[in-house]
């Protein structure tokens, strides 16, 4: 008795040492002390990844991918913005081709225009929350599911404009508030000239002019886009061709000319818009998508472009009474510090969608996987108002391919010789049937003989 008595507490003390040493170990652990077992290093989570439209070099619509980049960080007086629409513009065209100063190196993430919500506000930043709907003009990198922004290039939305609508209108409506009411002055019973009518900053010149009474608005684009812009009931007053002598028709209608020359295409067509200013007349250059002829930078078009538009003495100016003047958005962002002076613009543009002045004209949207096609449509002027991409849209399925290494001479070599098998298996069924008749033959040749024989 008195042995088992004693053996018993030495195996309770036994089974309570590796209890202890468990607790030694987890002391170790926590409060990484002691010699007991070696700290494992903790592994560096990954950095999230985000989609993103990215430039891999200045060229076609090959160079333009979409790709995995890690998240932005926000610096100290940025926003985090979770990217819901991005607006598409001619200058994402001229980026794209490297026909457009000072851009990026390769690669980079494309696009000046998006919408969203604010996720993240940096240091030293006032009058955002997180939460709060806006839209930016960023330079560059607008065009993925997350941006990180200066707080100076960010707009509150008002509480009734989606981020389709803000997307849709606000660089366009910007650019066409500013070459309108602070470039050109434009006052009641004046008359435009508008190049590109049917794009998204020249349907907004169309509705920002209308607000004002009495004005007459000559439009040009493309023949294929007169149809379009009847049924969406653009109220411009006098539709003319791309391509046309389109000064001879103006002077049929004004025999004077035009208060306001609005151009975004430069070349030859700077003269001919100069040569239609009526005394006191204002002509704006605001673009020069002349220079995007093909899929990629042309140097001849360039050259050419600039050749064509004659040198204006001030001199001339001056004896004729009218005014040229040029007006760059991005250049006043981001080079000039006119960010007051937009910001003011942006605000005016968004009351008078409020006050149902102005109505946003999109023409379609496009998940970012299909920038590309989005891009070739507005290359080849197809669009009649805004081009969208929206991050949370499913790509278009791709048609199915053929399989590859089978050219039509393959095909056709393929044909004939599946015809010649069936030719040789009809001869050899052919072959087999006269086989079968000779045999039978054979057996009634000998039947006959038999019977023959038998009757003798």
């Amino acid at each position: 008795m008195s042995e088992q008595a004693e053996a018993a507490p030495t195996s309770t003390q036994e089974d309570q040492k590796p209890e202890v040493a468990a607790e030694e170990n987890k002391d170790v652990k926590e409060n990484g002390t002691g010699e007991a077992e070696p700290v494992a290093e903790q592994e560096k989570e990954a950095p999230k990844e985000m989609r993103a439209v990215v430039l891999t070099g200045f060229g076609g619509l090959k160079s333009v991918k979409i790709l995995k980049k890690p998240e932005p960080t926000v610096n100290e007086g940025e926003l985090l913005i979770r990217v819901k629409a991005c607006g598409l513009n001619f200058q994402d065209l001229m980026v794209r081709q490297g026909a457009i100063d000072s851009p990026p190196k390769c690669p980079f993430i494309l696009g000046f225009e998006c919408a969203g919500e604010i996720e993240q506000v940096g240091e030293g930043v006032e009058g955002f929350s997180v939460g709060d709907q806006v839209v930016a003009l960023p330079e560059y990198r607008a065009w993925a599911e997350l941006v990180a922004v200066p707080a100076k290039y960010v707009f509150k939305l008002p509480k009734d404009v989606s981020h389709l609508d803000a997307a849709t209108i606000t660089m366009n409506y910007t650019v066409a508030y500013i070459l309108l009411f602070e470039l050109a002055g434009l006052s009641k019973g004046k008359s435009i000239l508008v190049h590109s009518v049917g794009g998204g900053v020249g349907q907004a010149v169309v509705q920002l002019a209308k607000t004002v009474p009495d004005v007459t608005i000559f439009g040009i684009c493309s023949k294929g886009k007169h149809e379009a812009l009847k049924n969406a009931q653009s109220p411009v007053d006098h539709l003319l061709e791309r391509g046309s002598d389109y000064s001879s028709e103006i002077r049929k209608i004004s025999p004077d000319g035009v208060d306001i020359v609005l151009d975004c295409l430069c070349g030859e067509e700077c003269n001919k818009g100069y040569s239609l200013l009526k005394p006191m007349g204002r002509y704006i250059l605001y673009g020069s998508s002349n220079v995007v002829t093909g899929e990629t930078k042309s140097f001849f078009s360039a050259a050419r472009s600039w050749w064509q538009v004659d040198k204006v003495s001030p001199l001339k100016l001056f004896d004729e009474n009218r005014t040229l003047s040029g007006f760059n958005l991005r250049r006043l962002l981001f080079q000039q510090g006119g960010t007051e002076f937009v910001e003011k613009a942006v605000q005016k543009v968004f009351s008078l969608l409020q006050e149902k002045k102005i109505k946003p004209l999109l023409d379609s949207t496009w998940a970012l996987e299909d920038v590309a096609e989005a891009m070739q449509k507005m290359h080849d002027r197809k669009n009649v108002g805004k081009l969208i991409l929206d991050p949370s849209l499913e790509p278009k399925p791709k048609p199915a391919t053929p399989a590859k290494g089978k050219s039509k001479e393959d095909k056709k070599k393929q044909s004939s010789e599946e015809k010649k098998e069936d030719e040789k298996k009809e001869e050899e069924k052919k072959e087999e049937k006269k086989d079968e008749q000779l045999t039978n033959g054979d057996s009634a040749g000998d039947s006959d003989s038999k019977e023959k024989e038998g009757s003798s």
